[in-house]
């Protein structure tokens, strides 16, 4: 008698005897469809015209702007360039509070550093400013940006309760890095701009699920072409996210290993990979029936439980083993939460016809975050590009991630759709990783960086040129990428009306860039954070401490701004109004 975890690895192992001659069809395949490409390539490159934006021309750059709002930019970045006013800007911020009034203080706020990086308090508010990007070609991602203002000591319970099973406080064996970990309880630390949710109880993640529909309907009324960004720690208890990373992290070594046992690398180890995928999840759940493959569907199935779904291979028993011995019956239910809201947005995107882009977040998150999303993409990219994973390039894996999900949305017949970015935990991640003790998931430099970012790219764009259905968000304020992009465009003969390439950054940074481009007729979009004044602070205080680098580093910006502003004052034209009839 066989039982059905034995039986799924000899079921594995007989996938691996066959991955020779699937490999060698997939790969003849891959050069029919290259050969084939490259000579539509050089037809696509001769016949369409050539793009070509020139950042210098200030005129173009700025004409959205007045003059007020080209000072207060000047005035912004200068001082984000100090290093004692960025140190110490919560408490100049309190002191402002308290010598102010709260009124007089919001009013200030409004005027200086709220106003440049902050679209407004409520969904109304910002309605006029997401009209004026839109006039003048610039597209929105509506983002949140309300913070918990916690104390370290507090945001540091919340984590520990939060990621570590009511079944496992009194400690067990597992791997570090997928470890809740006191030290790095506060997440917000060593975080470049992005927000972090603590979690609170279920009711908390279903405000913050409301919130994120009201920012869908929101994207879905000011445009046809949408995007709103989600976060998944803000849907649920992360437990679920670091245990079932961990799982997809024990099941990667064991395909690593039966590859190794049949003598496998590169491509054979990718299709390895891909084949053996349905058979993750073999295991018996009631009598008679099995869970044949980890898909969306199970994953959101109240008559499943999660806990059947994290179990692990042991490589030398051959049997799948539960990674904890049990859960709580509370606990599996905010598991089947989370995956439940997820789903409501999902649908909420689809109806709305805006696309839902899954923020990345920490390493020992990744794994379960990037697996979800590529689930949802198979249900919800089936017509169109729908759902978007974000890909990390300061990652040493990222390439080999960002090619197995395009090779399974190739396969499979779904749009792949992606926003890459260099990525936000870089400090975090190498602290966590030197004081616990395991590699370094980080690139060595920013140079490595940068390689890394179009490697994989070039990748994405190659596959858009195949005509497949791929789609990429260039989210990234260097203009040597966004001109890398361009031109790799103009090679491949992609033209911006296909809407397949879009570009994205920060609302009030890098305006020299998007505008052009959005004018140039390119799909650009500004990530527009809004939210009251007071409850915005945390935020606004780390993004002046976390990008005090760019904001040196903003010289040729501020040169560019202040160039701008003295031609318009030759010119007399003082009282600058801009007009949406100067946009497109």
């Amino acid at each position: 008698f066989m039982t059905a975890d034995r039986l799924m690895v000899l079921r594995a192992q007989v996938h691996l005897k066959v991955l020779s001659t699937v490999a060698s069809t997939q790969a003849d395949q891959d050069v029919t469809n290259r050969e084939s490409y490259s000579s539509r390539k050089s037809r696509n490159a001769s016949s369409s015209p050539k793009i070509s934006i020139d950042f210098e021309l200030t005129q173009e750059a700025y004409k959205s702007k007045d003059n007020l709002e080209l000072l207060r930019s000047l005035v912004v970045f200068k001082l984000c360039s100090y290093d004692l006013l960025v140190d110490k800007n919560k408490e100049l911020m309190d002191i402002s509070k308290f010598l102010l009034g709260k009124k007089a203080f919001e009013q200030f706020m409004k005027l200086t550093f709220y106003g440049q990086f902050v679209a407004g308090e409520d969904h109304k508010s910002i309605k006029s400013l997401i009209q004026k990007n839109r006039a003048f070609g610039v597209g929105s991602v509506l983002d949140y940006s309300v913070e918990e203002d916690l104390t370290q000591e507090d945001a540091v319970t919340k984590e520990m309760d939060s990621c570590v099973s009511a079944t496992e406080k009194e400690g067990m064996s597992k791997e570090k890095q997928y470890k809740a970990h006191q030290q790095f309880g506060d997440r917000r630390g060593g975080v470049t701009g992005a927000r972090t949710y603590f979690y609170s109880d279920e009711a908390k993640c279903d405000q913050h699920m409301e919130t994120f529909l009201k920012c869908i309907k929101a994207s879905g009324g000011s445009s046809v072409d949408g995007f709103s960004a989600i976060k998944m720690t803000a849907l649920g208890r992360p437990q679920f996210l670091l245990q079932f990373s961990e799982v997809l992290v024990k099941w990667r070594r064991f395909f690593s290993f039966l590859a190794a046992q049949q003598g496998r690398d590169g491509m054979e180890a990718l299709e390895q990979r891909l084949e053996l995928q349905p058979l993750q999840v073999y295991r018996t759940h009631r009598v008679g029936e099995t869970i044949d493959r980890l898909d969306w569907n199970s994953l959101i199935d109240d008559r499943i439980k999660i806990s059947d779904l994290l179990v692990v291979p042991n490589l030398e028993t051959g049997q799948l083993e539960p990674l904890l011995n049990k859960f709580t019956e509370e606990e599996e239910k905010q598991m089947k939460r989370m995956l439940q809201r997820l789903d409501v947005l999902a649908n909420h995107a689809e109806e709305h016809s805006v696309r839902l882009m899954v923020d990345a977040e920490q390493t020992y998150f990744q794994p379960a975050i990037s697996t979800l999303t590529v689930e949802m993409q198979r249900i919800y990219n089936r017509g169109k590009p729908v759902i978007f994973n974000t890909y990390q390039c300061y990652l040493k894996e990222a390439y080999d991630i960002v090619t197995m999900d395009v090779e399974l949305s190739r396969r499979e017949g779904w749009f792949f759709g992606a926003k890459l970015v260099r990525g936000a935990y870089m400090y975090q991640e190498r602290s966590r990783a030197e004081e616990i003790g395991y590699e370094d998931p980080i690139n060595p430099d920013y140079e490595t960086t940068n390689i890394m970012y179009h490697k994989c790219l070039d990748y994405i764009l190659d596959e858009i040129g195949l005509n497949r259905n791929a789609n990429v968000m260039v989210a990234s304020h260097n203009e040597d990428t966004v001109k890398h992009t361009l031109r790799r465009m103009n090679e491949l003969g992609l033209t911006p009306t296909e809407n397949k390439v879009y570009f994205g950054q920060l609302l009030g940074m890098c305006d020299q860039i998007s505008f052009p481009l959005g004018q140039a007729g390119f799909p650009v979009y500004k990530y527009v954070p809004y939210g009251p004044v007071n409850e915005v602070i945390p935020y606004l205080s780390r993004r002046a401490q976390e990008n005090r680098g760019f904001m040196k580093g903003s010289q040729r910006e501020r040169e560019l701004l202040w160039k701008e502003l003295k031609r318009r004052l030759a010119s007399g034209q003082v009282f600058y109004r801009p007009s949406p009839e100067l946009g497109l």
